[in-house]
């Protein structure tokens, strides 16, 4: 019996390191995806500006 508490332990420990993995990607991946439209939108946005003014 005792050994199946330790294990649900250490499952509850590695289940709250991986929903903590799981929110930082989920920030650091929504500010990556973030700048990465903005960047497009100011290539296209700088793009049209250099095409138009040919």
């Amino acid at each position: 019996m005792k050994g199946g508490i330790y294990f649900c332990r250490i499952a509850m420990d590695n289940d709250s390191k991986w929903k903590l993995w799981l929110k930082r990607m989920g920030v650091a991946g929504f500010l990556f995806f973030l700048l990465k439209g903005l960047a497009w939108l100011a290539v296209f946005y700088f793009g049209v500006n250099v095409v138009s003014g040919c």
